[in-house]
């Protein structure tokens, strides 16, 4: 992990370098980051979930596992306790996410507009359904996860986090 963080910083700092040197970057590659950054974003929840359901199931419901992987299983497995700070982290990732598709859409908006006046508009809008679609996904395997640990989840958090889940579904449709 310190390896990554080392790299990460060093990569970053070579992007602010090459942005203060060329501050017009072309459309593509800005376009290209977005993406990479959505694409992770969803990665990263997409394990979030499967962290959770294997929180929940334990090592006994995965019995095609042979002994040493019990034994990874359970030494990498967070505690029970965890559970709702997992389910919180992984909702506001989903949040985040959200924005992202959101802004897309918004600029998608505006390219749109600017089009009736002559602007270029490329009007695919198969990445944009691509993300609405992997979004959505994500989000009913959250919250069917959500929905099976709602014991667990005690009756302070479960109205809340429901709330969250109908206000990310709500937008994401609206837009």
């Amino acid at each position: 992990l310190r390896l990554v963080a080392i790299l990460k910083a060093i990569l970053e700092g070579e992007k602010a370098a090459v942005l203060k040197r060329d501050r017009h970057l072309p459309l593509s590659f800005h376009r290209r980051q977005e993406e990479l950054k959505f694409s992770l974003g969803l990665q990263r929840l997409q394990h979030r979930v499967r962290e959770i359901q294997a929180l929940r199931d334990g090592p006994a419901a995965s019995p095609q596992l042979n002994v040493p992987d019990l034994q990874l299983k359970a030494e990498t497995q967070l505690p029970e306790s965890e559970l709702p700070t997992l389910i919180l982290e992984a909702v506001k990732e989903l949040e985040v996410a959200k924005q992202q598709v959101l802004k897309r859409i918004q600029i998608w908006k505006r390219q749109q507009q600017l089009a009736g006046n002559g602007a270029l508009f490329e009007e695919n809008l198969a990445p944009l359904q691509k993300r609405c679609e992997s979004l959505v996904e994500v989000y009913f395997q959250l919250h069917q996860q959500v929905m099976v640990a709602s014991a667990e989840l005690g009756a302070e958090l479960l109205p809340r986090l429901l709330e969250r889940f109908n206000e990310v579904l709500s937008s994401l449709v609206k837009r």
